[in-house]
């Protein structure tokens, strides 16, 4: 006669979120002052996704979580998905998941909690579109636009046309072209410098 099924309880220890570089998670240290306007907030992961570049750490994408209202910084993210060897490491990505392991949760929207916001260097590609809506974030913040991405050879993926509208839908607030040329810039700039495009048919 078979045992009957032992149902182990959940673990409540929490596994480590993808790992920053040095740099990263320094500067996400130093960043106390709140950063008010999208423009500023939008400055700061420009900035990320340059040093990224620069460092020789990863891809040419930045990306932070912040409290919407105030402008505090909670996470950052940038791309490592050659640095980890994991296709899912976007800067995206990286940041909400830093932002659910400094605040205890896997549901950014959850009550009593400030609404939250992704910043992004880029606009998301299909995976990190199909995360938006389990993150919990409440508005997306994109600088460059995904046919800027695809400009310098990333594969952006099979992502719905009217992606924006559909994260509306979930009131999911999106804003656009925040800055689009300084994060198109920083897009050029990695091609130049020979950055390797890593989709995975190359």
């Amino acid at each position: 006669m078979d045992r009957p099924l032992k149902v182990s309880k959940f673990s409540t220890k929490a596994v480590s979120p993808f790992t920053l570089p040095p740099w990263a998670e320094v500067s996400a240290r130093q960043q106390k002052q709140p950063l008010i306007s999208p423009e500023d907030r939008m400055a700061y992961v420009i900035r990320l996704a340059r040093e990224n570049v620069e460092r020789g750490t990863g891809g040419p994408f930045g990306a932070a979580v912040f409290e919407a209202k105030t402008g505090t910084l909670v996470s950052v993210g940038v791309n490592i998905v050659v640095l980890a060897n994991c296709s899912h490491c976007h800067a995206e990505m990286v940041a909400i998941a830093n932002a659910q392991k400094r605040l205890k949760t896997f549901d950014l929207s959850a009550s009593g909690r400030p609404e939250y916001e992704l910043v992004t260097s880029c606009e998301p590609c299909a995976m990190c579109y199909g995360a938006i809506p389990w993150s919990g974030v409440q508005r997306v913040v994109c600088g460059a636009r995904g046919k800027d991405a695809e400009a310098i050879g990333f594969d952006e993926g099979p992502k719905r046309k009217d992606w924006a509208s559909a994260l509306s839908a979930r009131n999911i607030t999106v804003i656009q072209n925040v800055r689009r040329k300084e994060a198109v810039a920083v897009l050029q700039e990695y091609k130049k410098r020979g950055g390797r495009i890593y989709n995975p048919h190359q």
